[in-house]
């Protein structure tokens, strides 16, 4: 279903146990709500479960221009008050646990628990000149001329030679991705710089990270957890980027147990 937000139009599901707390998921930078689908037999049950497509991606609107995480995150607080929603628990991979620290610096009224997975809180300098390069080839060459850097961060070579069915769902959403949506949202990650304010986060918080993720490593979601007071890291063993598609029963057991504490 699409439904206005901020001036634009968001693609959104809410599914699972009716009148339970929310959970949101807020998925990567060129995928979609799609990638949260291993989730669901296990939050379903539970919870009502919130996904949405971000600005620029599947089926939401796509504006031109560089986006901010400040406006991201906002994208998130409008569609629960277009909802109804008061407060839920949060869960972003990638992005989304940009977005999602975000919101528990700035909106953290609206969050009961927050789940940061495979993300990270500063872009370090070597990086910054990775992303430019990745959208002048969008802007030149379209999605297809990241696709498959993009899944060779995304998982382990094992996973993608013995997995080609989900993989090739994945390669589907990179390359659906409007070019507009990846330069504003990679504009955005560009001006992430959370590291030192993350001492204010005070909400329960687990952090999880796949043990082979090279593009957000574990060194990233340790310093996150050095500075959230009380929160919780979880390392997945042999798991690069989406851990939670690659490594789906384990980020799961987490999630939920995390989640059911409260």
């Amino acid at each position: 279903m699409r439904i206005e937000v901020n001036g634009m139009y968001i693609n959104y599901e809410l599914s699972g146990k009716e009148g339970a707390k929310v959970v949101v998921l807020s998925h990567s930078l060129s995928s979609s709500m799609i990638m949260w689908e291993p989730q669901l037999e296990v939050l379903e049950p539970h919870f009502q479960v919130l996904r949405y497509d971000m600005r620029g991606h599947g089926q939401s609107d796509a504006p031109e221009g560089a986006y901010t995480l400040e406006q991201l995150a906002a994208d998130v607080t409008g569609l629960l008050e277009a909802l109804g929603l008061k407060t839920v628990h949060f869960v972003g991979l990638s992005i989304g646990g940009m977005i999602g620290q975000c919101l528990g610096l700035n909106h953290a009224h609206r969050l009961d628990r927050l789940v940061l997975c495979d993300t990270t809180a500063v872009i370090p300098t070597e990086a910054r000149q990775l992303f430019v390069e990745r959208e002048e080839a969008a802007r030149e060459k379209g999605m297809a001329a990241l696709v498959q850097g993009t899944l060779e961060r995304w998982f382990t070579p094992g996973y993608l030679q013995e997995n080609p069915p989900v993989v090739d769902r994945i390669r589907n959403q990179v390359l659906a991705t409007p070019v507009a949506g990846y330069t504003g949202c990679s504009q955005a990650i560009l001006g992430l710089n959370y590291l030192d304010r993350l001492s204010e986060i005070h909400l329960p918080t687990l952090i999880m990270v796949g043990e082979d993720d090279p593009g957000t490593p574990v060194s990233a979601s340790k310093a996150i957890h050095e500075r959230i007071p009380g929160s919780r890291l979880e390392v997945l063993p042999h798991a690069a980027h989406l851990s939670n598609i690659e490594q789906a029963q384990a980020f799961n057991a987490h999630l939920m147990g995390f989640l059911r504490e409260a």
